[in-house]
């Protein structure tokens, strides 16, 4: 059996289902690729779990992975992952990988960025569009751009994730991200990321310390958020309890209205 195991956001993510799952596995596996999770230290969680874990890169999981499926064909299997398992593509495309080798899965969810950046802006979680993620400026896509100019269509949130590549120590910032955007609405103009487009930077969700601040593009831009994971959120049209919520919660300015 390969158990996929969410680690939520932060070191102390992962939940009591969770770590009774990966005391009970024959062997634990973990990566950390996909997503940041401020505080995680893995020697803590063998001694939380009272076993080794293995680490393991992109080219194991998503290139050759016969390794996990391997140990799980044999025995029980934990798969430690960020935030919540089957948010990412990469963890989808394991679990089908076991499913067509005749290896039972089971999920064990963990808190996602998807639902704790939404809440934690006062934002209604169903009212957001399809998301997207902005890559760094050496791998450009007008895709994110795109999904924004539709999701403002439709009067829908649009959550931008942050490009990050953890085998260079590099993870995109909030301000990185809004000039990277802010060059794609000077090259597209479809007045989707103006100096005035209203957004809002959720830094380290589901951490001690972390930031939530709505404004306009222009202010946000020389801000200081702090140290990554950050994500960007573009409003769409506010319910007067979302534009509420920012003012209380993000010090957006009092002239958000719903």
């Amino acid at each position: 059996m390969l158990v996929f195991i969410g680690l939520g956001l932060h070191g102390e993510g992962i939940s009591l289902g969770g770590l009774r799952e990966a005391q009970g596995a024959d062997a634990i596996y973990a990566e950390f690729y996909t997503s940041l999770i401020p505080g995680v230290d893995a020697k803590r969680l063998e001694q939380k779990i009272g076993k080794p874990i293995k680490i393991v890169g992109r080219e194991v999981v998503e290139g050759n992975p016969e390794e996990i499926l391997e140990a799980a064909r044999k025995g029980k299997v934990a798969f430690l992952v960020p935030g919540d398992p089957m948010v990412a593509t990469t963890h989808i495309d394991l679990r089908l990988r076991a499913a067509k080798a005749g290896i039972a899965t089971k999920i064990i969810h963990g808190a996602s960025i998807a639902s704790a950046a939404a809440g934690l802006a006062g934002l209604q979680s169903y009212k957001f569009g399809p998301s997207a993620t902005v890559p760094f400026p050496d791998n450009p896509s007008a895709r994110p751009y795109e999904i924004l100019v539709e999701n403002r269509g439709r009067g829908l949130h649009t959550s931008l994730l942050l490009d990050i590549r953890t085998e260079e120590g590099r993870a995109m910032t909030a301000n990185e991200a809004i000039e990277i955007m802010a060059g794609l609405e000077k090259k597209l103009q479809k007045n989707a990321f103006t100096p005035d487009t209203l957004a809002v930077v959720v830094a380290r969700a589901g951490s001690e310390d972390a930031m939530v601040r709505a404004d306009c593009i222009e202010k946000l831009a020389n801000l200081d958020f702090g140290s990554p994971p950050h994500v960007l959120i573009v409003p769409g049209k506010l319910h007067f309890v979302e534009a509420e919520a920012l003012r209380v919660f993000a010090g957006a300015p009092r002239d958000v209205v719903g």
